[in-house]
């Protein structure tokens, strides 16, 4: 349709429209599992959990995010190779449906590790593709598409608002398993519109793989599987006949390779007889793009972990008449991103050609993000053991890491599809998820660290955090100049 005549919601393509609703309740089954799952892992039998060590629990928490991203690679090969994007959107929404289903029924940790394969696998197929679709909706010269993807975000983070309190008030109404069911419902919700409005108003060419995948590359695909699926299988062997087959040995191979992934895969496109020169140098400018959004998703994804800790320990509950709960602060995140949506699609859109470079904008995310942190440390000054903080503080850190998530996360995704060589579209798309997960991957380590309750741990915690992301957006301001000239004409 053309552009000048799609312009059904809120002025963008009516197949926005689609896609906002799809994320909105993938999302919403998504965070709104997330809200809890912590707790439920670490929370006594007694209580309806599952008993775990609280160190482990946050760990598992942080892999878990690391390998839903990670799957992505898994969801570009196959959206650009075998089925399309729009195929492979649905069959990984039913998966996740699949895996909600599974976590709402008490079979304890074999229910919990049977539901992380299924919303892991399912939400690579998912996540990746449906941003991939968003760009797919614009021209390349379309100026609407840094806002567009704005307020796709936005879809993303109205699930994400509404879940923590949905799904935790279900929880404490009934049980941890009543909580998980209902965010099986919200994916459920997302297939019925995705597969009743995406007829009328995703492209055509969703429904085909771009560079479909020949007999000869089949064949050597399917060997390269099975040799990957019998090494997994000697190195779990070995390592039980080892006596080394334990969660937190899992954690560690997984998070060394949630981080050689993005490594390989950055070769391999580089080396790719597909991708042509220009193709290429727009690659090299992604990387450092790539390596800043990994520092800023390091941190905003602690979110749920080290943030969560802090509230459920630390943190003032019973504020001005209110009691609050530990899982109602996960909904800070999306709360600030729709409050400032509005305004940076305005601004980008008001700005035009004048609006700063992407590279600017992601240094100008990550001083955000440092500074995210360094309030923190304030209330924790002179406090003791036992002291609480009071929880304007996490509304406050909250609220400035979410200016980053502006600065870096919608632009992220538009850069993603305007650097992307053409033969790799879909696994481009995949890369930006892989900066999450490798970031989750490192988190997996660094959550170790916290030490929930004690507030010099939290000091130095929350102060070299902040430090090392300072000094990264200090690099990223000193390598602007040859990013904007590598990029090869894209802003």
């Amino acid at each position: 349709m053309d552009e000048k005549k799609d312009r059904g919601f809120f002025g963008q393509p009516t197949g926005l429209r689609t896609l906002f609703l799809t994320e909105f309740w993938e999302r919403f089954s998504y965070y709104g599992m997330r809200a809890i799952l912590l707790f439920y892992m670490y929370y006594a039998v007694t209580k309806g959990g599952l008993g775990m060590d609280r160190t482990t629990a946050a760990s598992i928490m942080s892999i878990y995010g690391s390998l839903v991203y990670m799957s992505s690679v898994l969801g570009g090969f196959i959206s650009d190779r075998l089925l399309g994007a729009r195929r492979t959107v649905f069959w990984g929404g039913v998966l996740i449906m699949f895996g909600h289903i599974i976590l709402s029924l008490p079979i304890g940790q074999t229910g919990l590790f049977g539901s992380i394969a299924l919303i892991v696998i399912g939400t690579g197929l998912l996540k990746p593709n449906v941003s991939e679709m968003v760009g797919g909706l614009y021209t390349e010269g379309d100026p609407r598409r840094d806002s567009g993807f704005s307020i796709y975000v936005m879809g993303i983070n109205l699930g994400s608002l509404f879940a923590p309190q949905a799904v935790s008030s279900m929880s404490n109404a009934f049980n941890f398993h009543a909580g998980f069911s209902l965010a099986a419902i919200g994916m459920f919700v997302g297939l019925i519109v995705y597969w009743w409005d995406g007829r009328k108003y995703l492209p055509e060419e969703s429904l085909h793989a771009p560079d479909p995948i020949t007999d000869k590359e089949r064949s050597k695909f399917f060997q390269r599987l099975t040799i990957g699926i019998v090494a997994i299988i000697i190195i779990i062997v070995v390592m039980i006949f080892a006596h080394a087959f334990t969660i937190n040995n899992v954690i560690t191979i997984i998070s060394i390779l949630g981080i050689a992934l993005p490594v390989g895969y950055f070769i391999m496109m580089l080396t790719s007889k597909k991708v042509t020169k220009v193709e290429r140098s727009r690659v090299f400018a992604y990387i450092p793009l790539f390596l800043a959004a990994a520092v800023f998703w390091a941190i905003e994804e602690q979110g749920s972990v080290v943030l969560a800790l802090f509230a459920a320990e630390q943190t003032q509950l019973n504020f001005a008449g209110f009691h609050l709960s530990a899982p109602q602060f996960q909904m800070l995140n999306p709360f600030f991103i729709i409050i400032y949506t509005p305004f940076f699609a305005w601004l980008w859109i008001k700005l035009g050609k004048r609006q700063p470079s992407s590279p600017t904008k992601f240094w100008m995310g990550l001083v955000a993000t440092a500074l995210s942190y360094f309030v923190l440390i304030i209330p924790l000054m002179g406090l003791s053991s036992n002291g609480k903080v009071n929880p304007l503080w996490l509304v406050l850190s909250w609220g400035i890491i979410e200016i980053g998530e502006m600065l870096i996360s919608p632009v992220g995704l538009s850069a993603t599809t305007k650097l992307a060589p053409k033969a790799f579209r879909g696994q481009m798309m995949s890369m930006w998820f892989l900066a999450d997960s490798a970031g989750q991957a490192a988190n997996a380590q660094i959550v170790k660290l916290f030490q929930p309750g004690n507030p010099q741990n939290e000091i130095m915690f929350f102060g070299i955090t902040g430090i090392v992301t300072l000094a990264v957006a200090v690099l990223l301001i000193l390598f602007v100049p040859r990013i904007k000239r590598l990029m090869a004409g894209v802003n």
